[in-house]
């Protein structure tokens, strides 16, 4: 798959302005020179945390594109975050996490925090200084929010936080982690039982567990954080006591889940363009396999797929960009975007024979990567209960709603005169 820049599809016009069409290019010519050259580096030393790309990242200010320019930020919206997901994951998905993982706790902190708190974090953010995690997944409770069993006690005017969190992105570049944690006794409604915390990564007490390579995004890092009394001031509080649930839930629709969407969609149409460059240059019977009505049967279901997924992705995070109820459209462009990508990414096994085996071969790296993208921000099946609410009209509450219309990051500063 070559990393040659492209333009935009004629199908995603509708979505896309001239700010975005510069940002694809500039997404584009990032990956072609930076990210493409390192893959194999990536790949051939899994134990390894990728910093170089997160770094140049970082200068280009991407870990702050949805932040506003009063901290620094590039304040572009959520179409462009997807964008740059999408691009940078069609040649690594590792790279695209490390963007996508940090993106989320900013979510969090554009919605929940106070003013003080986001000028604080947020133009370290914007200048590369200091990368985010969110860490919710605990070791026991996985991704179920109201089995967190991280505690955090209030004493004077610190909390102290014990617990383990595991699986959490960037885990090793993080400079600070934004930690959920149980605040109130048993038998209180889960809604009103966790609180969330900036815990900075040098206080005494937090360590992280060395990295481990998992099946696929070699180079980005999703480890565990283990608290054992750590203090962090009053002040470290996101949002209200007892609001975490609302902080993690948000953080997981509006920014989680159009993140994984775009990754997705980046090895999906990396898959497809791998494919066809296959089976055009591929001789057989006076022709090449490109020529051969079966298998061309089965690369046209790849495309429609591969379309349907990128209008998809495109449409909720615009829709989301215009302040419009569209919950139900995230999580639908996470759920169908991995499942198509998937069932694209094992077509292509199939496809390329024998030689899609090969250690050094892009199509088994890629098939490996997708699977990447299925637990985090809630499985298919927890997809499928949520859209099952929407057709039922059972949950009329949007985040999207909600969040778009209070847009209280956007105001000037409500303390100046």
């Amino acid at each position: 798959m070559s990393a040659t820049p492209t333009t935009p599809p004629p199908a995603l016009r509708p979505y896309l302005t001239a700010r975005h069409d510069l940002l694809w290019q500039e997404a584009d010519a990032f990956a072609a020179e930076y990210v493409a050259p390192r893959v194999a580096r990536m790949e051939a030393a899994p134990g390894r945390v990728e910093r170089k790309v997160a770094d140049l990242m970082a200068a280009r200010g991407w870990f702050a594109v949805t932040v506003p320019a009063v901290f620094g930020g590039l304040g572009a919206g959520h179409v462009a975050r997807t964008v740059l997901v999408h691009r940078i994951a069609r040649v690594s998905a590792a790279a695209a996490a490390i963007l996508q993982a940090t993106l989320i706790p900013v979510g969090a902190l554009l919605h929940f925090a106070t003013y003080e708190q986001k000028g604080r974090w947020l133009p370290r953010v914007a200048d590369g200084s200091v990368l985010l995690s969110i860490a919710v997944t605990e070791p026991l409770a996985g991704g179920h929010i109201g089995g967190i069993e991280t505690t955090a006690e209030r004493a004077g005017n610190e909390w102290v936080i014990t617990g383990s969190k595991i699986h959490i992105g960037n885990s090793h570049l993080a400079g600070a982690h934004l930690v959920v944690a149980r605040t109130a006794r048993p038998g209180v409604s889960t809604s009103q039982a966790l609180t969330a915390f900036m815990v900075e990564a040098d206080r005494p007490g937090l360590s992280v567990s060395d990295h481990r390579a998992g099946l696929g995004l070699h180079g980005f890092s999703a480890g565990r954080l283990d608290l054992d009394h750590v203090r962090v001031p009053a002040d470290n509080v996101v949002g209200e006591i007892g609001q975490g649930l609302a902080v993690a839930q948000s953080s997981s629709i509006l920014y989680g889940r159009p993140n994984l969407a775009a990754v997705s969609l980046g090895i999906h149409e990396a898959v497809v363009d791998t494919t066809t460059a296959r089976l055009k240059t591929r001789p057989r019977y006076q022709g090449a396999l490109s020529d051969l009505p079966v298998l061309r049967d089965r690369v046209g279901g790849m495309e429609a797929r591969l379309r349907a997924a990128r209008i998809l992705s495109y449409q909720a995070v615009h829709l989301l960009d215009h302040g419009l109820p569209c919950d139900a459209d995230l999580i639908n462009s996470k759920y169908l975007g991995h499942q198509w990508a998937v069932q694209s990414a094992q077509d292509a096994m199939k496809l390329h024979g024998a030689h899609a085996l090969d250690g050094d071969y892009i199509v088994q790296r890629l098939w490996r990567d997708i699977q990447h993208t299925y637990p985090p921000a809630g499985t298919g099946e927890v997809q499928r209960i949520r859209l099952a609410d929407a057709a039922f009209a059972e949950d009329h509450f949007q985040w999207s709603e909600r969040l778009a219309a209070e847009a209280a990051w956007a105001r000037p500063d409500p303390t100046a005169a």
